[in-house]
């Protein structure tokens, strides 16, 4: 049966669409780290058009402000990917500035005054008050030495500006939490080689009455056990996370006993990349409200008595989960919700959201609502993924014209991906490619053992569960064989050079700021990622060999399709050269090829003009590749060797 249709069928690819990269890159304004404060609520907001300035904002009942005006902006560098660069508490923002890592402090209606000293090199995330001695707990990172790694300890700063280290001796700290009473700090630890999601430690020491730490022990945690978001209940009874049953399920410590919560085939928590997240909180000492994660969904609850009841939400991802009293703030989205924050009374059941990462949605008719799916890779693994078919309201594909596909690789690699609506796949959709976000083996959402699949073989499992993802949807007939297409990012950098250089199933492939060369990621590598290759690749006795065997740039000989690069100058994770080493291979082989630097850019885009040249660069590109028509006001970029 034919269903008649008054859309106009154009080649896919060339879809006329409303999804400008101008307006994904007004549209994604960036919100984290979330805070109560009694009456107000805090969170940080990205300004791309301000060059990527992070502002901090406040809202109360006297309505939403900025408490962080141009210049500041409001981010750390620890870790090198930062979070927890503010706290509010006790009326007062505190918060580490971009451009000196200097500590700050500023009041509802003041201007921000620098609390520590210019020029010593330290840098701050992961803020606790400790109001009683009149100073902050912090993560310190020491770059003053001159070393080749900074000295990372947990330090107190105090309101005159003294820094005093309180723990030292581990290469990571983080999640420093103060006991209600302020006589007990929790925190998490760990050292090299493990990253803080295979293997962290949970202490707890008291606080002497001159502020020093004593008694300090280890409640939990080791070299198989990844612990995260610990955080003391009303009562002052620490609670943790921890996936020691294989997934990160919620624990309670009390007088050296730990009590698991709610076992459960769930995530509540995720992998440790940056400060400050939390996805639980206390409504009472005897109910915890809580966000967890199955087959890369997110669900809110409440927990009482060991029971988990439904909360009715919208939301299909959660990242972030604040409570106070009866109030819970998040920050969720789904595939019809861009990112945005929300706030609940759990008395009323009242909602209010109070930012948007997108003001205004495309219609309806130009966004594709994702289908989640399973599907066979290599060595009987099942492979997860949502599928996005292309949807535009006014245009179809010609008669049997099947459409390209755009296959995605998060980036981590320990990482996930989720359904919440983006209008950077929406803007491929809207024109008429499908699109793959595949949660390839090593992602996170789907428990430890899943997690544990990417060890010792990145650039391979990754690499097979895309490319077995491209192969189902062609056997489907619902995409185009002949026109499958790769892009990804940092470690999806590394997926789409490994998937063009030794499986001939793309035609082309896109890599942003992606990781080339094994062995110079290690040589140029920041201190939290230095050693995730002897997780990810091989362990140090064998390593040079796997890593000239799964490194792209010692197989350019291989590459044999059109690649376009997009890489930030300033990039300290992923540094140039991983980039241009391939681009000039590629170069001396006369294979077609486009290379665009992006000035004032680090490991990932802030700018708005970097996201829409970044784009249109990336479609014209594709467009070129396959013949598709180019439209006329797509700026045109040069590709090299291509005729």
């Amino acid at each position: 049966m034919t269903i008649a249709t008054s859309k106009q069928p154009l080649p896919c690819g060339a879809w006329p669409s409303p999804i400008s990269a101008a307006v994904v890159a007004a549209g994604a304004v960036p919100l984290a780290q979330l805070m109560l404060d009694g009456p107000r609520l805090g969170w940080l907001e990205g300004r791309a058009s301000e060059g990527g300035r992070t502002t901090l904002m406040v809202h109360d009942a006297n309505g939403t402000r900025e408490l962080t005006p141009a210049p500041f902006n409001v981010r750390s560098r620890v870790h090198e990917y930062g979070g927890g660069a503010c706290l509010l508490a006790g009326g007062v923002a505190w918060f580490s500035h971009h451009v000196d890592n200097r500590l700050y402090r500023v009041e509802a209606d003041g201007q921000p005054v620098a609390v520590t000293a210019e020029g010593t090199g330290h840098r701050f995330a992961d803020f606790v008050l400790d109001g009683a001695r009149r100073r902050l707990i912090a993560v310190r990172e020491d770059h003053s030495a001159g070393a080749d790694y900074p000295v990372n300890t947990l330090a107190a700063i105090g309101f005159d500006g003294v820094e005093t280290v309180l723990v030292d001796g581990n290469d990571f700290y983080a999640a420093p939490r103060l006991s209600p009473d302020g006589r007990q700090l929790a925190w998490l630890c760990w050292d090299h080689p493990r990253m803080p999601w295979e293997g962290t430690e949970l202490w707890l020491a008291d606080v002497a009455d001159d502020g020093t730490l004593v008694n300090g022990r280890l409640v939990a945690g080791g070299p198989e056990e990844s612990i995260c978001q610990p955080e003391w209940s009303p009562g002052g009874l620490l609670h943790f996370v921890s996936d020691r049953s294989g997934w990160w399920n919620l624990y309670r410590y009390d007088h050296g006993v730990v009590h698991a919560l709610c076992p459960r085939e769930a995530e509540f928590a995720g992998p440790h990349w940056s400060f400050g997240g939390a996805l639980y909180g206390f409504r009472s000492e005897d109910e915890i409200v809580c966000a967890y994660v199955e087959q890369g969904v997110s669900y809110l609850a409440r927990l009482a008595g060991g029971n988990l009841i439904p909360l009715e939400s919208p939301y299909e991802e959660i990242r972030e989960l604040r409570v106070q009293g009866d109030v819970v703030a998040l920050l969720g989205g789904a595939p019809t919700i861009a990112p945005e924050l929300a706030r609940i009374d759990l008395e009323t059941g009242a909602s209010e959201v109070l930012a948007h990462s997108i003001p205004q949605l495309p219609a309806t008719g130009y966004l594709s609502v994702p289908l989640a799916i399973d599907y066979p890779s290599e060595d009987g693994r099942i492979a997860h993924a949502f599928y996005y078919a292309p949807t535009n309201a006014d245009h179809a594909p010609q008669e049997g014209e099947l459409p390209p596909l755009i296959v995605i690789g998060h980036g981590g690699p320990t990482g996930m991906a989720a359904s919440t609506l983006k209008l950077s796949t929406q803007y491929w959709t809207s024109r008429g490619f499908a699109v793959l976000d595949v949660n390839y083996g090593g992602s996170t959402g789907f428990g430890r053992a899943y997690r544990n699949l990417l060890k010792h073989q990145w650039g391979v499992v990754d690499v097979e569960d895309c490319v077995a993802g491209a192969r189902h949807l062609a056997a489907q007939g619902v995409v185009d064989p002949e026109r499958l297409l790769i892009r990804g990012s940092s470690a999806g950098g590394l997926t789409v050079l490994s998937a063009l250089s030794f499986h001939d199933v793309f035609k082309a492939g896109a890599s942003y700021y992606g990781v080339s060369d094994l062995a110079g990621l290690d040589a140029d590598s920041h201190k939290f990622e230095s050693h995730y290759n002897q997780y990810l690749i091989a362990p140090p006795e064998t390593a040079a060999a796997v890593y000239r065997e799964r490194s792209p740039i010692h197989h350019t000989d291989k590459l044999r399709r059109p690649m376009i690069f997009f890489q930030g100058l300033d990039d300290k994770v992923v540094p140039p050269q991983q980039s241009e080493s391939v681009v000039e291979a590629l170069r001396a082989r006369k294979l077609p090829v486009a290379y665009l630097t992006l000035e004032g850019e680090g490991h990932g885009l802030r700018k708005a003009s970097s996201v829409v040249r970044t784009l249109e660069a990336e479609l014209y590109f594709y467009l070129r590749v396959f013949g598709i028509p180019v439209p006329a006001d797509l700026p045109a970029i040069e590709i090299e060797n291509l005729a």
